[in-house]
């Protein structure tokens, strides 16, 4: 299940799809959050874009390399677009599988790929006015690894 919204998500609603399988022995999630801090400066929010169509489809090849990767028995990928403030939820990457290590990798790889190969732009608050955030090498590296 990927979605691309504006809308907040709820943690355990989200966890609970994840978990309805009896196989299911491990459920990793991770939830990315707006800070008050990047690259030095204070952030007050932030406003992210997408391309529709093109990013939906860059997120299910990301969830399908991964299912080809490890034996997955559930997967969701939520991703907030628009105008967020300091604290707000912004992505959510959620793994069920039987086991933790195939959930644990399988979670990592997702959120390494989303930050390097989905088409999401964002511009961030600063008390210097708007800036678009350019894309780290780190995040680069990180997918590399893969």
């Amino acid at each position: 299940m990927i979605r691309v919204q504006t809308e907040d998500f709820c943690l355990a609603t989200e966890y609970e799809a994840l978990s309805q399988s009896y196989q299911t022995g491990a459920v990793v999630t991770f939830v990315g959050k707006v800070r008050e801090m990047n690259q030095g400066d204070a952030v007050s929010g932030m406003t992210l874009e997408h391309y529709p169509g093109m990013t939906e489809h860059a997120l299910e090849q990301i969830v399908a390399e991964a299912n080809s990767r490890w034996p997955l028995l559930g997967c969701r990928v939520i991703h907030r677009v628009g105008a967020l403030e300091l604290g707000d939820q912004i992505v959510l990457v959620g793994v069920a599988s039987q086991h933790r290590e195939a959930a644990f990798e399988a979670c990592h790889f997702i959120m390494d790929y989303l930050k390097t190969r989905a088409p999401f732009w964002k511009k961030e608050r600063t008390t210097d006015g708007e800036r678009w955030v350019d894309a780290k090498h780190s995040d680069t590296d990180a997918a590399n690894k893969w």
